[in-house]
């Protein structure tokens, strides 16, 4: 009889982190970015489950970090995905919107849903249960994960050992703040022995995490700029790390045509989107989020760089066929 374990595999970026219930029914929670695909499947067989074992995968949220590698993994091996579902219904429907992909300009594998989740639904593994608590707030179906017998809690990114998941008010409502604190006010109810979030390292005092993001989120509420800046900074670094840095000709033309950037200049700063550009930067480089190397703008951050031709794929959900991934 397979002894159960719990892994959890701290990633660089663009990867977010991933955990593995290595049990009768293995089950991955999240799946890197798209570039880091054999990687990921590395990591797994090393842990030692392969590929074609994976009973399911499990997505906390629909960022491109967390959900990059379930196109792999559903054509290659058949393997089963589950999701919150209201993501489910934008993926499944290849809505433009899904995954923030195009407003975010990140590229997206396509893959499909099979099995949509709703809070207090229970996962079983095998030996243990995991039970699915609705905590939206950085995306509106964001789900975290919670294994009473050993009190462990897989929070995505709402929150982290020392952060906070970036909002998007743009795409997931204003009211998205109060959203994420009363989902931590519900995590802060459980006994939770340990954490694992979607970026840095395990929480090992999950209870003082939680009192920390609160009183970020309740600084936001009295600061609503922060949530703006907060959010710029942490999209535009993934930017620099999914292209390996930009020049300083292109970051003009590229910030332009995002539409994170243009809602964020105009409805959050009241600024033309040429007058933020500067602005941006600036702040940038000040933080130490990114700095100047031979003329490119390079995130601070260490990460791997995706090859240039699976960038060079340039695929969003608007791209996706549906049929594409109806027979494995």
């Amino acid at each position: 009889m397979k002894k159960s374990s719990i892994i959890f595999f701290e990633r660089k970026f663009p990867s977010a982190n991933m955990t593995l219930i290595n049990d009768q029914l293995p089950i991955l929670i999240d799946t890197g970015f798209g570039s880091d695909v054999k990687e990921t499947e590395q990591l797994l067989i090393e842990a030692g489950v392969s590929p074609e074992e994976l009973h399911l995968i499990v997505n906390t949220h629909y960022h491109s970090d967390h959900i990059g590698g379930n196109f792999h993994f559903q054509k290659n091996y058949g393997v089963t995905i589950a999701a919150h579902k209201w993501e489910a219904d934008l993926i499944n429907s290849c809505d433009p919107e899904a995954c923030s992909a195009e407003w975010l300009d990140q590229p997206v594998e396509p893959y499909r849903v099979d099995k949509k989740l709703s809070d207090n639904d229970e996962i079983p593994t095998g030996s243990r249960t995991l039970k699915v608590l609705y905590t939206p707030g950085h995306t509106l179906g964001h789900i975290s994960l919670y294994e009473p017998e050993d009190e462990i809690l897989i929070c995505g990114d709402l929150f982290h050992k020392n952060d906070i998941g970036w909002l998007n008010i743009f795409r997931e409502g204003v009211s998205s703040i109060q959203r994420s604190m009363e989902s931590l006010d519900r995590l802060s109810t459980l006994s939770i022995r340990q954490a694992y979030s979607g970026h840095g390292p395990q929480i090992e005092n999950p209870l003082a995490a939680i009192d920390a993001a609160r009183k970020r989120f309740e600084k936001w509420l009295r600061m609503p700029g922060k949530v703006s800046w907060h959010a710029c900074k942490r999209i535009f670094s993934f930017t620099l790390i999914i292209k390996n840095g930009l020049s300083k000709e292109e970051i003009d033309n590229y910030l332009l045509n995002c539409g994170w950037f243009q809602d964020f200049a105009r409805y959050s700063f009241q600024l033309h989107p040429e007058e933020f550009i500067q602005i941006l930067l600036d702040e940038m480089i000040r933080s130490g989020a990114a700095s100047w190397h031979n003329n490119h703008l390079i995130a601070t951050t260490p990460y791997q760089a995706p090859q240039k031709k699976w960038m060079n794929k340039n695929i969003k959900p608007k791209d996706w066929k549906p049929q594409d991934l109806l027979h494995n």
